[in-house]
């Protein structure tokens, strides 16, 4: 699993995490508006840029700022020993309304603005693109910096108005003398002479016109590009990137689009799992993406917690699958809540596309592409609620969906849970890591070592599952406090070249460093 990102016995030491930045953070008894509550995060390829979407629709963008050292020169991220890396900083950036609330006439439909996910794309010129989605329409927004045009002159000085109307303004600098050689009424322009800026010439001398020039300032201006919509029956729950450049997925429960960046009136379908009979439907897509570096395989799940690797090469419609990935169950311990709590809520690829990590309600499981006998690594992540299912099946709870992210190294895996905690695993060679940590500001916060057993190398697994036991069987949370539900760490997402973590509870965004 290591992938250049430090030795296997650096690897296995347990990290030791520190609180960064807080943006948004709500003061106490402070009512968190609907709206503001987070819904996606997302890093570029770089990690200098972090996206953040909204249950109003809105995306905000946030930059770092300790990438540049005292010489001006950027450092690179990429070569950087993780123990040497400096305090990372972000700064607010800037914000857009990406998706406004809709209502679909023909089907007395109400679609709202809030943004399911983002994805990054490859920047261009300056200015950075990236796909935001809500339940039915996709979205490619350019952000760029574009200097300010300001009212810089007037064209006729005070004391040359006169007679015909007021004049504005106390006071009024003279005319550049570039502006009257180039675009002024100067001696190359209409031959009238160089010392009269009246206007027009020799016409009404009352008439004032403003003068407008470029200057050093910029603002940020975000457009949007492209607009992809009605491809999709059912809601959009994904979206990504071709290692290609050019075209990306949508997934919705039922079926999943290929499109090209370039072109928004037009998506092939490439897999579609609906049943002739709608009766006969027995799982839906839960989540689909791209392999980082093969621009012709794609993974996807489903509710019944199995992921399917597909190759685009072997047919236009990807119905069958190269391969399976999905968990035998044990003898004798179905129960009502097997589907729902087997229904896999988010799957990510490792940087280096040998393995895929999933997020199911109970526990993250580690998956090698080449080995579909059964996951290479499960972590407990919510074993000690299961005495409590029938309660979070009354409060809907057990239908939430957690995230999960991996490592740039592929050396650790995190994902969230209830009480604003999220937890990480170490999975390389040797590694029994197992942090708890809780995502507030509260100086008091702390981290948690829980004792997993140490596993095994990867290499040597070959058809054996490994299980870490993560996990104390208590309804306890890191403070020793009962779980509080109704705070859920559902989003986070993970530098893709640095330890640094960034996390959102309700409308707050956290950032963790180690």
């Amino acid at each position: 699993m290591d992938n250049g990102g430090g030795s296997s016995e650096a690897a296995a030491q347990p990290l030791e995490w520190k609180f960064s930045q807080v943006f948004g953070e709500r003061t106490a008894g402070e009512e968190v508006q609907e709206v503001d509550i987070i819904s996606a995060i997302e890093f570029d390829k770089s990690g200098d840029h972090l996206a953040t979407g909204d249950r109003g629709g809105r995306v905000v963008l946030f930059e770092r700022t300790d990438t540049r050292d005292n010489g001006g020169q950027r450092r690179d991220l990429e070569m950087m020993d993780y123990s040497m890396s400096r305090h990372p900083e972000f700064r607010y950036k800037t914000e857009f309304q990406s998706h406004e609330p809709e209502f679909d006439y023909l089907k007395s439909l109400e679609i709202e603005e809030k943004i399911n996910k983002i994805r990054w794309c490859q920047s261009a010129n300056s200015a950075l693109y990236l796909l935001s989605t809500n339940d039915k329409t996709i979205k490619l927004w350019k952000v760029q910096e574009k200097k300010v045009k300001k009212v810089f002159d007037w064209n006729v000085h005070p004391e040359k108005a006169a007679g015909n109307g007021p004049i504005f303004g106390s006071h009024v600098s003279a005319i550049p003398k570039s502006y009257m050689a180039n675009g002024g009424c100067g001696e190359r322009n209409f031959g009238c002479a160089s010392n009269d800026s009246s206007f027009p010439p020799g016409g009404v001398s009352s008439l004032r016109l403003p003068v407008v020039v470029t200057s050093q300032e910029t603002n940020l201006v975000a457009g949007c590009r492209r607009i992809y919509a009605h491809a999709h029956d059912y809601h959009i729950n994904s979206i990504s990137n071709n290692s290609d450049g050019e075209t990306f997925i949508s997934a919705d429960d039922l079926r999943i689009n290929l499109w090209n960046l370039e072109i928004s009136n037009q998506s092939f379908n490439i897999v579609d799992v609906k049943p002739a009979n709608m009766e006969d439907l027995t799982e839906v897509i839960t989540s689909a993406e791209f392999h980082p570096t093969h621009c012709n395989m794609l993974a996807y799940s489903s509710s019944k917690g199995s992921i399917r690797l597909i190759d685009m090469r072997q047919s236009a419609l990807c119905d069958t699958h190269s391969k399976l990935f999905e968990e035998q169950e044990a003898p004798g311990s179905r129960s009502f809540f097997t589907e729902i709590i087997a229904s896999i809520s988010d799957i990510k690829f490792a940087r280096n596309g040998r393995h895929i990590l999933s997020r199911d309600y109970m526990t993250l499981k580690l998956w090698d592409i080449n080995m579909d006998s059964g996951p290479v690594a499960t972590f407990q992540v919510h074993e000690h609620l299961r005495p409590k299912l029938c309660d979070l099946y009354e409060n809907d709870s057990i239908f939430d969906k957690f995230e999960c992210c991996l490592s740039g190294d592929g050396g650790r895996v995190a994902t969230g849970s209830y009480s604003n905690l999220f937890r990480v695993f170490g999975c390389s060679e040797g590694s029994a890591e197992s942090t708890t940590l809780e995502a507030s500001k509260n100086p008091m916060r702390r981290q948690v070592q829980t004792p997993s057993r140490p596993s095994r190398p990867l290499g040597s697994l070959s058809g054996v599952v490994r299980r870490v036991k993560g996990a104390d069987n208590s309804a306890l949370d890191a403070n020793g406090n009962a779980f509080d539900f109704s705070m859920k760490l559902l989003h986070l997402a993970w530098h893709p070249s640095e330890n640094s973590i960034a996390c959102a509870a309700s409308n707050s965004l956290y950032m963790y460093y180690a």
